[in-house]
């Protein structure tokens, strides 16, 4: 059985590996070229603001945790994640508002990396490519992208949508929701574990991002057939 795993694993990983890095390092990088542009340095002055993967990979987030979720369910649970960019939300010329946009900045990158993973598909598809390997890349960097666009709009802090919620609601509600942020890591983690954020947010958001994505590739549909 053991052998079988290894394999599963290398290819799975060849995969994914190319799709995750660029996933998280755009993700990462936009966090902190949005804080930028309304206000923080911080995590341009750390470094931060790159697309070199190195900087935002997170040993135990990135790789420990996923592969040994990866073997201790056989693949039918993964979660990870990257090195947060540090954004000091203070320095922000408005930082409830442009709170918002720094915090969706990730999940947006997510989006649009997700869209252009279709858009070559169908053009590798078009041009009569039957390479699976490519074909499957393109599929993977699809769904690392949706997962990581739903999953991070999930509306509890320290989470991007909880984040943006923060930011859209009145003072008062504001507060009480960043309250959670100390705790919020255990709580999605719960929440994850119970299947909650699975069953009730990420497939029907992914169902709708996937809707969407597909709207916006008709047109290169028609141009490749």
């Amino acid at each position: 059985m053991a052998p079988v795993d290894i394999a599963n694993l290398i290819q799975t990983v060849a995969l994914y590996a190319l799709p995750v890095l660029f996933a998280i390092t755009l993700h990462e990088a936009a966090h902190g070229y949005v804080a930028r542009h309304f206000g923080d340095n911080t995590a341009w002055m750390l470094g931060r603001i790159t697309l070199n993967p190195i900087k935002h990979i997170d040993p135990v987030g990135t790789i420990l945790m996923p592969l040994l979720l990866y073997f201790a369910t056989s693949g039918a649970f993964l979660f990870g994640y990257a090195k947060p960019v540090p954004v000091r939300f203070g320095n922000l010329r408005n930082p409830k508002r442009d709170m918002v946009w720094v915090a969706l900045a990730g999940p947006a990158s997510n989006l649009l990396q997700a869209l252009l993973w279709g858009a070559l598909l169908y053009v590798l598809v078009g041009a009569g490519l039957t390479e699976r390997f490519f074909i499957e890349m393109c599929r993977a960097g699809m769904l690392v992208n949706v997962v990581m666009f739903a999953f991070n709009l999930f509306p509890l802090p320290p989470l991007d949508g909880g984040r943006i919620l923060v930011g859209l609601l009145p003072w008062r509600q504001a507060e009480l929701v960043s309250r959670v942020e100390p705790w919020g890591f255990f709580i999605v983690m719960a929440l994850v574990i119970a299947g909650v954020v699975s069953n009730l947010w990420l497939r029907p958001v992914m169902g709708l991002t996937y809707g969407l994505l597909e709207i916006l590739l008709t047109p290169l549909s028609f141009l490749v057939k």
